[in-house]
């Protein structure tokens, strides 16, 4: 296959992830024409000097002065920011701003084009919007594959972890089918493929759930290693990890003991995890982690939050 399939969609512009970081893209040549904000009328590019560009979006209030971005070459501006910027949500609209005053408008064959809102109000262009929790990627960690439908014009991956978008996550096709690979966070997930827009349920996956159609959503949970370090104790005989995640199991995750401390790995799901450590028959909270909640029957515990 080309290394080309493999990449980010190229339908999909404004954006791309770059390791642990949203590279933010504007390229003059994505677009038309600029809208003033409200509704007077668009304004072709040729006739409109770029002094600066600026991101505004869901993420900082759609302001049109904050993330300013910088000049690459001639038609060219980015801006670089932290996926972590973007909390929990996996999906967020946004806009470049010209001179702080104009919203660009991008083209309506461009696949991440949705329409633009603020404040509650529908504006009157298009904007992106960008999958934070969930691209396409060579080294992503899901292989999504369908077998067959080789005489497919077009397929499509939709699901909860694109806000079951029809248009984004297209799928590039190889021998015997059609492939995509993307990065998602750890959680649980349901979704779907659409050929040529049909939606049907992955066949090769039994893990199923009804959907509000009658019929099939397939699901996939996404986990993580998460390594728990309890230091000191280095005369304990024997040290328990026990939490919500194992049903507080007191036999089940037995950490191993090192020069420091003890240890222990388990892949955990998305979300939020309390826990305990059980040394030697006593239960203690993880004395290195500040975050600690009450559970339902009163007790503390550590936190560990997993995104």
């Amino acid at each position: 296959m080309g290394t080309s399939a493999l990449c980010q969609n190229q339908n999909l512009k404004g954006y791309r992830i770059e390791g642990d970081e949203v590279v933010f893209t504007f390229n003059r040549n994505d677009y038309q024409s600029v809208s003033p904000d409200g509704f007077k009328p668009s304004i072709p590019f040729e006739n409109l000097t770029i002094d600066n560009v600026v991101v505004a979006g869901q993420f900082n209030n759609w302001s049109m002065h904050r993330w300013k971005m910088k000049k690459v070459d001639e038609n060219t501006y980015e801006l670089r920011k932290k996926l972590s910027d973007f909390t929990d949500a996996f999906s967020w609209e946004f806009k470049f701003v010209i001179n702080h005053e104009y919203w660009a408008e991008p083209s309506a064959q461009v696949s991440n084009t949705v329409q633009a809102t603020k404040d509650g109000y529908h504006l009157n262009v298009l904007n992106l919007n960008l999958f934070t929790g969930a691209y396409p990627s060579k080294d992503g960690n899901v292989r999504f594959r369908l077998k067959g439908h080789e005489d497919a014009k077009e397929v499509i991956l939709a699901g909860s972890f694109n806000k079951w978008n029809e248009h984004a996550f297209k799928m590039y096709k190889i021998d015997g089918g059609w492939e995509i690979i993307l990065q998602l966070r750890p959680n649980d997930y349901q979704y779907r493929y659409i050929v040529d827009g049909l939606w049907m349920e992955d066949p090769t996956n039994p893990d199923r759930i009804t959907n509000e159609f009658g019929e099939y959503n397939s699901h996939i949970s996404i986990k993580e290693n998460v390594t728990f370090i309890l230091n000191g104790y280095p005369n304990a005989e024997k040290v328990i990890l026990a939490g919500s995640f194992n049903d507080w199991n007191e036999q089940q995750i037995e950490m191993s003991k090192t020069k420091t401390g003890w240890t222990a790995t388990v892949l955990l799901s998305g979300g939020k995890h309390h826990y305990k450590y059980i040394v030697d028959g006593n239960w203690i909270v993880d004395p290195d982690n500040p975050v600690k909640e009450y559970d339902d029957h009163g007790y503390i515990n550590s936190v560990m939050m997993v995104k």
